[in-house]
């Protein structure tokens, strides 16, 4: 069966969030579509992303240095330094849960914001804002829960897809930075990517240059998408 134009959107040009000398510009995929499950299917292999209701790739003219990528999950071999993070957190109880709203997700998420994104616009948030960026209206979203003693100490939200996982955002006790929480967070996706036998887990876009992005090129076997195709990167 042949599948549906999609619809897409340039949006304004903005400041870069990555890169702090540039500016950006979205292109986003039509909200109204009639098959919103299937756009985002096939979207997420062609280097879109979703950021709370919307799914996006970067459009800018004259920078690409915004990279998708995506890990093997079934070829990955934990490094070293994963594998003391998994030590570490041994007596971390984790779960998969449906993707929803509870007082105990919403403050750990507030808690999270307001030590990390203070000041930034983020900060503050309601209910309301949780759901309308946790929640998936593309498809299935699930929450990796993590438990300390009973206690949630963080969740990663994941978007199960066609040909993977892809990796939303991760938010925890910023008391317990020295566990590595999202590290553990993406390991963890990666063991549920093996049990559902999906091949990838999408970490969104590498940004060479950008510190907080630096991290996705420790997991490897991974690929990244040039524009055309992937492209593996040992």
């Amino acid at each position: 069966m042949s599948h549906s134009r999609i619809k897409l959107f340039q949006g304004s040009e903005n400041v870069c969030g990555y890169l702090a000398d540039r500016t950006a510009v979205n292109i986003y995929a039509d909200p109204h579509h009639p098959d919103p499950g299937d756009v985002y299917n096939r979207l997420i292999t062609r280097g879109f992303r979703r950021s709370g209701e919307f799914v996006y790739r970067p459009g800018c003219d004259s920078c690409s240095a915004c990279v998708p990528v995506r890990i093997l999950s079934t070829e990955f071999k934990p490094r070293r330094t994963d594998k003391r993070n998994l030590n570490f957190n041994q007596d971390v109880l984790v779960r998969y849960c449906k993707a929803r709203y509870s007082d105990e997700y919403f403050n750990l998420y507030k808690r999270y914001l307001a030590h990390r994104h203070s000041g930034e616009g983020m900060d503050n948030p309601t209910p309301e804002d949780y759901e309308r960026f946790l929640l998936n209206p593309w498809g299935h979203a699930l929450f990796v829960e993590m438990r300390l003693e009973d206690v949630c100490i963080a969740v990663a939200v994941t978007d199960v897809t066609g040909s993977g996982l892809s990796a939303v955002y991760t938010f925890f006790d910023p008391t317990l930075e020295k566990r590595g929480l999202g590290r553990f967070s993406i390991l963890q996706q990666v063991q549920l990517c093996r049990d559902m036998s999906l091949p990838y887990l999408y970490l969104g876009y590498w940004v060479e240059g950008c510190k907080k992005m630096e991290y996705k090129s420790d997991f490897r076997p991974q690929e990244r998408f040039d524009g055309q195709q992937w492209v593996r990167v040992e």
